[in-house]
């Protein structure tokens, strides 16, 4: 038993030590590149990948800790594509970082700590371990956003983001204390358990479950509790935006399933009902709003909430007349969704970062005017992960707005064919902003005497070539994702 504990636990272990490793190291180094500590960071979220890929590979579920813990399928292949994201991240963040002052241990070390965080909430099977990895990953991202303590912007973000999480912190927590008093259990099986049974405290229950969606709203960022995500992205140093804007949604898709399914399916005729309102006011005020930006972070940050809005869609059709024929296939593709979301969002940051140099940011959509003329690479780049956030064939996003689609239609139901119908429909709206990009990177002439763009490091340019490559290839093949997210799914149901 003593074995299987250490065992469910390894990757987070190995997180843990080499970060801290890492920021002891860092007193020591004297680069100005940080050279070691990158490098290091980087060695350690890779290997930290191959146990989760290969426990993965094991399509085994074990529960360790008294049950607080648990290692299944669907856990590793989140952790590996957040760890995964953060690798990416780090790279496209480096010269950034360096540009700005901000190249310090604390970057490498707050990311990996908020990795680890991400990683504690993905594997947790109890209410505490939930809150505790909520908190390691929120903490770190709020020193993150301030990390560029002399500029008055990000400081301003910092404020906001904290606050606007301490409140969605304690409105998921209140939730949490109001489950446990209905149903006596911070663990989700014997919660699961207490509301089949039907010996439980209904109304408490309920109250306590509009506090725990209200919770995960504000962690997703989705209306109407999507405040804070333009101010943050469009306020914290680009390379923290990437941060936020990528890895920490694997975790708020885990502890999604982990609450809502694994310990509160009974409740799920309450629970799909305030999704598909979170998920319809997102996608409209996501798409709309964005259409008045000029500012590309605070387009993407609408973007984002309008995507997320289209993920939350795969969890509405998850128990139609008390049969549950239709969970797999919806948490299947909502899956799909995310991991292809943040896939697309990597590359488009890493365009940004790219982009930006000394005492410009690269942030405005004016500035990529011309951009086919400065830089062809970059341009394709942008121009793929714009059509596929547009849902445009032949890219990844296409297929994943495609699998969520077919999750509802599939159902036969005609209040999810309406609501597929309704998410086209809004969708399309937002194909008109994607595409403004398309139009002034390749029809508009540069601004002013703008010429050929800084090639940059060479593990950067390569790195982004892979990125926009990838958008590409899933679309063109996304069988093996597709699969690999519904068999971790399958398994995750199972047990």
């Amino acid at each position: 038993m003593n074995e299987m504990n250490w065992l469910a636990v390894y990757p987070e272990i190995t997180l843990l030590t080499m970060a801290c490793v890492i920021a002891m190291v860092d007193l020591y180094v004297t680069s100005p590149g940080r050279t070691p500590t990158y490098v290091l960071s980087l060695m350690t979220l890779s290997v930290v990948a191959g146990m989760h890929l290969a426990y993965f590979n094991g399509s085994f579920t074990h529960y360790a800790m008294q049950r607080m813990v648990v290692g299944d399928p669907m856990g590793h292949l989140l952790a590996f594509f957040a760890t995964l994201a953060t690798f990416v991240t780090l790279v496209y963040a480096r010269p950034y970082a360096a540009d700005r002052g901000i190249l310090k241990g604390e970057l490498f070390t707050l990311a990996l700590f908020s990795l680890l965080g991400i990683q504690v909430m993905i594997s947790a099977n109890n209410f505490l371990v939930i809150y505790l990895g909520l908190e390691l990953m929120s903490l770190s991202l709020y020193a993150l956003v301030a990390l560029r303590r002399d500029h008055a912007v990000a400081t301003e973000a910092a404020m906001k983001y904290f606050v606007l999480g301490a409140l969605a912190s304690g409105f998921l927590l209140y939730g949490l204390s109001m489950m446990y008093g209905a149903t006596g259990s911070l663990d989700l099986g014997e919660v699961f358990q207490a509301i089949a049974s039907g010996q439980i405290n209904k109304p408490v229950l309920l109250l306590g479950l509009v506090f725990v969606v209200a919770g995960l709203g504000f962690k997703l960022g989705v209306v109407p509790f999507h405040m804070w995500v333009p101010d943050v992205y469009h306020g914290a140093p680009t390379a923290v935006t990437l941060m936020i804007a990528g890895a920490p949604k694997f975790a708020a898709f885990a502890i999604t399933i982990r609450l809502l399914v694994e310990g509160m399916i009974g409740l799920a005729v309450d629970w799909q009902q305030m999704l598909i309102v979170l998920a319809v006011g997102s996608l409209v005020l996501g798409n709309v709003a964005a259409i008045a930006q000029t500012n590309l972070k605070r387009m993407l940050a609408y973007s984002a909430i309008g995507q997320l809005g289209f993920m939350l869609l795969g969890f509405t059709p998850t128990v139609i007349s008390g049969n549950t024929f239709s969970a797999a296939n919806g948490y299947g593709s909502a899956m799909f969704y995310i991991a292809t979301y943040v896939l697309t969002t990597l590359a488009t940051f890493g365009v940004m970062l790219v982009m930006a140099r000394q005492g410009f940011e690269a942030e405005e959509i004016a500035d990529l005017k011309g951009l086919h003329q400065r830089s062809p690479l970059l341009a394709a780049v942008m121009g793929v992960c714009m059509f596929s956030l547009a849902g445009v064939p032949p890219t990844v996003g296409f297929y994943a707005k495609l699998a969520v689609l077919q999750s509802l239609v599939s159902t036969n139901v005609t209040g999810y064919i309406v609501l597929a119908v309704a998410a086209v429909l809004l969708s399309l709206i937002g194909a008109f902003y994607y595409l403004r990009i398309v139009k002034t990177m390749y029809f508009d002439a540069p601004a002013g005497a703008a010429g050929p763009l800084s090639r940059g490091p060479g593990e950067v340019r390569a790195q982004l070539a892979l990125n926009g490559a990838a958008v590409l290839a899933f679309g063109l093949l996304p069988g093996g994702l597709m699969s690999a997210c519904a068999d971790a799914i399958r398994l995750a149901l199972a047990t």
